[in-house]
């Protein structure tokens, strides 16, 4: 199993802050599944308006943190020797559902595991654990299409 750091994970697709959500992969098996680490800190910009006094971590974003952690298993597997000619774009969320807040101090556990491939599409089950407790699951998919990072 590999493990992939922030210089590795922006070398492959190119969110960049306040949109880079995951900051390293960890049990990388290439082309199958990986784990993401999401560390949700009150710094985030998100807070300052979701909600200031009782901040969450919008559903929305968890589900874009385990696609991020998804494109870069991607990326890594397929396309690590051209990754800044291709770009991963979502096309479908299903599924989706939120258990539990996720809130500051959480370290976000994103197991992304792909359900199947066929040429540019990849379909993708994901689940955002804290402390192994579901937080957050759903079913996503996305192309890999020609572009510049």
């Amino acid at each position: 199993m590999q493990e992939l750091d922030i210089k590795q994970i922006q070398s492959l697709i190119p969110h960049r802050y306040p949109m880079l959500l995951v900051d390293r992969l960890v049990d990388v098996v290439e082309g199958e599944e990986a784990v993401g680490i999401k560390n949700v800190t009150m710094n985030e910009w998100f807070f300052q308006g979701h909600f200031p006094d009782a901040p969450v971590m919008p559903g929305v974003l968890i589900v874009e943190a385990m696609a991020q952690t998804a494109g870069v298993l991607v990326m890594h597997s397929a396309y690590k020797n051209s990754p800044s000619s291709k770009l991963v774009y979502f096309m479908s969320i299903e599924e989706a559902r939120f258990r539990k807040p996720v809130v500051p101090g959480h370290t976000l556990r994103l197991c992304v595991k792909k359900l199947r491939s066929r040429g540019p599409v990849w379909k993708f089950y994901g689940e955002a654990k804290v402390d192994d407790v579901l937080m957050a699951e759903a079913t996503f998919s996305a192309m890999i299409a020609d572009g510049e990072m």
